[in-house]
């Protein structure tokens, strides 16, 4: 009888530290607290990790508040700020300013959405923006920062925020959380990968150094490489640059300028042929630019990235090639793969970290036993493409939508076809006014309403029930709801201040 196949798991061996290897392992060690599970990463020194994305979404939150850790411990050990959103800036043309906040619009009202009232009102020759309804939104256009509310008395308190974090400070609070749990890191290359060859499965790794270390699950965390998931195991990859054309980007920090309040939201900025983003740090900012190689050269790309900083460049920029899609299969066998060595998507919309978190979530609730039951490993696979395709899909959307007509770049992405999965979205929206909801999607009505109104991208029609109100009373109802939210940011603090409250003193992980 083959005893490898019987009882739980005993080891897991992650290939690969930095974001994706150390978030990774302290969920697991947090997880698995208590019991004989043994957890390794094994990682060199010597590698350099790409840092994935220093703008996150609110379940970043959510992932380290399992772990223990307040908010404010986390960001005095990242040096975070808060994130209210992304504000997209010339993505329509010069001088266009549109944000993408982390909450509500306004009130329905009767089962209707709000955007109905506000298109009514619009067509009525009011031309008030519909992020005056959001307070998440307006609280990151006016540099304001408060907690939300923990019992909001209606939909107009209703918003959420993320964290601003320097990525390599964030991997190193949790290695030391990590290994505070149990966990072991051993620091060497990996040479080979070792299957057996009976079955196919990982056995080993064969370390530069002489050793080998053996697990029964691995978690593939090696970046754009795929050591164990793509090389050794052989999972396709499937190539969405047909859809997404940016294929490559520059990275750089500059210093933050003296008296320049770090502002509660992602910097967006269409440029030549992709964007440049701005995230702001209290010690520094993080820069780059993502472009397509078949519309704008390396040296062009660079140029327009150093000629738009803020600030003194601490660095010079870095180039980072990438391909934009995701294995056949992330779990193929007895190895997982997270991050990047799960598949690419431009940052966006902050979504490579909280594509991390939804692998490990998804992990956690299929973990398996040593016979590695199929059922779970094709659930694994399912919904993790699924979630992948529609953020997918979300990000196609923007440039499909943008208004630009000053470079070849801009008028390719508005002419090409989109996955029908999107388009499918898209002809609902425009018909009806209503989204399509999907189990293990990323963002929400409130989300997509942002980046249609962003980019003027309309209904046809409006929900024949707004013709219920009166013009006079619809008008009424929605200045009490615009009051509402003004109030309420010129009651809030700065968001320089809300950081100036934090504690700081020094702090260790918890475990």
């Amino acid at each position: 009888m083959d005893t490898r196949s019987q009882g739980p798991i005993r080891s897991v061996v992650i290939v690969g530290g930095g974001t994706a290897g150390w978030m990774a392992a302290a969920a697991l060690v947090q997880h698995f607290r208590g019991t004989p599970l043994k957890i390794t990463v094994v990682e060199s020194s010597e590698i350099g990790t790409i840092g994935v994305g220093e703008a996150t979404i609110p379940t970043i939150r959510r992932f380290y508040g399992q772990l223990g850790l307040s908010d404010a411990e986390v960001m005095q050990a990242t040096q975070a700020t808060c994130k209210l959103g992304i504000r997209f800036l010339d993505w329509s043309g010069p001088g266009s300013d549109f944000i993408h906040p982390f909450g509500h619009y306004g009130q329905d009202v009767r089962g209707i959405g709000f955007h109905n009232f506000w298109m009514r009102a619009r067509e009525a020759g009011d031309g008030v923006a519909l992020s005056d309804f959001s307070l998440g939104a307006e609280l990151a256009r006016q540099g304001k920062f408060t907690h939300p509310s923990p019992n909001p008395p209606s939909t107009l308190s209703v918003f959420d925020w993320a964290l601003h974090l320097d990525a390599s400070l964030f991997a190193q609070y949790l290695r030391k959380y990590a290994e505070a749990g149990g966990c072991e890191r051993v620091d060497a290359k990996v040479q080979e990968v070792r299957l057996r060859p009976d079955d196919g499965f990982v056995r080993a790794l064969a370390l530069e150094d002489g050793r080998e270390i053996e697990g029964d699950l691995f978690v593939d965390c090696t970046g754009f490489r795929g050591l164990v998931i793509g090389q050794a195991l052989g999972s396709g990859f499937q190539d969405w640059g047909h859809w997404l054309p940016c294929d490559a980007a520059f990275a750089m920090q500059s210093e933050n300028e003296p008296g320049d309040d770090p502002q509660p939201f992602t910097r967006v900025t269409a440029r030549s042929a992709g964007w440049q983003w701005g995230i702001p740090l209290r010690h520094r900012a993080g820069n780059g630019v993502v472009y397509s190689t078949a519309h704008q050269s390396d040296d062009a790309a660079a140029a327009e990235l150093t000629a738009n900083v803020v600030g003194k460049p601490l660095m010079e920029p870095r180039r980072i090639p990438f391909r934009p899609g995701r294995r056949d299969k992330v779990w193929v066998k007895n190895c997982v793969a997270l991050g990047l060595s799960a598949g690419f998507l431009e940052p966006l919309e902050s979504t490579s970290i909280a594509l991390i978190e939804t692998g490990i979530e998804r992990l956690r609730s299929l973990f398996p036993d040593r016979s590695f039951a199929q059922p779970a490993i094709d659930e694994f696979n399912d919904q993790s493409a699924r979630e992948m395709e529609r953020v997918r899909d979300f990000i196609i959307l923007h440039y499909k939508l943008n208004r630009r007509d000053d470079t070849a770049f801009w008028r390719d992405c508005r002419a090409m076809a989109v996955p029908d999965t999107l388009q499918r979205k898209i002809d609902l929206w425009k018909a009806r006014g209503q989204f399509v909801r999907y189990r293990w999607e990323m963002f929400h009505p409130a989300s997509w309403l942002a980046i249609y109104a962003g980019f003027e991208e309309m209904p046809d029609v409006i929900d024949p029930g707004v013709a219920a109100f009166d013009i006079g009373q619809l008008r009424d109802a929605l200045g009490q709801m615009r009051t509402s939210v003004a109030r309420a940011v010129a009651e809030a603090p700065s968001h320089s201040d809300f950081l100036a409250s934090l504690d700081c003193a020094p702090t260790q992980p918890r475990t």
